[in-house]
């Protein structure tokens, strides 16, 4: 494939893929034009159902409960699961998760176990 060329008097100077120069004389004669190839990819996109794990406030549960259990079942960090608890509190629900239903379906079992509201969404 051919990627440049340049025409000096009678001579083209032709340059390859690799860089290699290619010299053709014309003799009078018009060469033929250079095309470039171009190549159609086509892109594979998958669809992902992502949902979120909603905990709800109540006023039956304390904060290191709700805190503790986010660690257990969600394995979030002291910091990540009280700061959930804080918005769980102040705005009444908190997405404490996000994935897909399989991922998450066990997480809410083990949340709802522990007396605590929680839903898929």
């Amino acid at each position: 494939m051919i990627i440049d060329r340049v025409k000096l008097g009678n001579f083209f100077y032709f340059w390859n893929l690799y860089g290699q120069l290619i010299v053709h004389q014309t003799m009078g004669k018009v060469a033929k034009p250079v095309y470039h190839e171009e190549k159609a990819v086509e892109v594979l996109e998958e669809e992902i159902d992502v949902k979120d794990l909603v905990v709800f406030n109540d006023d039956i549960n304390t904060f290191e409960h709700v805190i503790n259990t986010l660690m257990r079942v969600c394995k979030h960090s002291a910091e990540q699961a009280e700061q959930c608890t804080m918005l769980i509190h102040y705005k009444g629900k908190c997405a404490v998760k996000t994935g897909l239903l399989e991922e998450l379906k066990p997480m809410k079992d083990g949340i709802c176990e522990a007396g605590i509201d929680a839903k898929i969404i």
